[in-house]
């Protein structure tokens, strides 16, 4: 059956064409770098040819040679039979245009954190000078890396307390040439003693119990460790709020990402001014938070954090 289909597949854009339409009729599930079934599919076949993401649209009139086309044939039958997201079968995702590792280690690159990076993190920064940042639960690396690549003159600090994600920000790190970019072993700031930061940046696991058991399936290849997060999302979020000013200068910034349990936040903690940043796309559950305003509530915090 293969063979037949291939017969009738002869240019790139044939490729792409067949296999958003056999992604979409399947009923894939995107969000893993890519939102819809044409961009996953582009990115399969670019990758199997080995050939560029921002190809010129001319190319997509170059015909295939027959094992170039079974190539691709075979990742698409494979994203579709094992749902494992394009990222993974390609082992590669791009961040904040630039190109990562990615493989089941650590979840797939996709923060809109990488929106902030590239701005400056302004105007949340407000033109204040960063020396020292912090990634925490940093993953495969991609948030640390990103930021020490754009700005050479940080130091900037990786932590996690997942080996298997902490040996692939490694690799990421020397793959990128990041070297000024520490990777630490930390159980969120448990490993992290004496180390001060102007900015903490953090996309710690938010997903709720009943959403991460709900999961479709391309997310079970991620690391759950990574994704859940109790019966609201914020087991983790409300220790890191707590713990935070002990590693932040005077007026060092928190930038924490908790998705859809923004709405869990500010139920929990309405008195903590929250600057909720607005991105390209609108509201992504990002917010910007004062160390000054960490600890002024930090009483509260303090308890909600303990009765987790």
């Amino acid at each position: 059956m293969t063979s037949q289909v291939a017969a009738q597949l002869h240019t790139i854009i044939d490729l792409i064409r067949y296999g958003a339409s056999r992604f979409n009729a399947a009923g894939l599930t995107f969000g893993h770098s890519y939102d819809n079934a044409l961009d996953e599919a582009t990115s399969l076949v670019l990758h199997a040819l080995h050939l560029p993401p921002d190809l010129g649209p001319a190319y997509g009139a170059a015909r295939l040679l027959d094992d170039e086309k079974a190539n691709i044939l075979g990742l698409f039958e494979r994203r579709i039979n094992e749902r494992v997201p394009a990222a993974y079968i390609n082992g590669e995702a791009w961040f904040a245009g630039l190109n990562f590792i990615s493989d089941e280690r650590a979840l797939v690159p996709r923060s809109p954190i990488a929106e902030l990076i590239l701005g400056g993190f302004e105007p949340w920064l407000a033109g204040r000078e960063v020396t020292r940042a912090l990634d925490l639960c940093t993953g495969s690396g991609c948030i640390a890396i990103a930021m020490g690549h754009y700005y050479p003159n940080w130091q900037v600090d990786g932590s996690d307390i997942n080996d298997a994600a902490l040996s692939l920000a490694h690799e990421n790190r020397e793959r990128l040439l990041a070297h000024n970019v520490e990777i630490l072993k930390s159980d969120l700031f448990n490993g992290l003693d004496g180390r001060v930061y102007e900015l903490i940046v953090t996309n710690p696991p938010y997903v709720t119990n009943q959403e991460t058991d709900e999961l479709p399936d391309e997310y079970r290849h991620e690391p759950e460790l990574a994704l859940r997060a109790g019966d609201d999302g914020l087991d983790l979020v409300l220790k890191i709020l707590r713990d935070a000013p002990d590693h932040l200068t005077e007026d060092g910034l928190l930038i924490c990402e908790v998705g859809d349990s923004e709405q869990h936040v500010n139920a929990l903690l309405p008195e903590l001014e929250l600057a909720w940043i607005e991105f390209k796309v609108g509201q992504m559950g990002i917010f910007a938070v004062e160390a000054s305003e960490l600890r002024r509530h930090h009483a509260r915090i303090a308890e909600l954090a303990a009765a987790r």
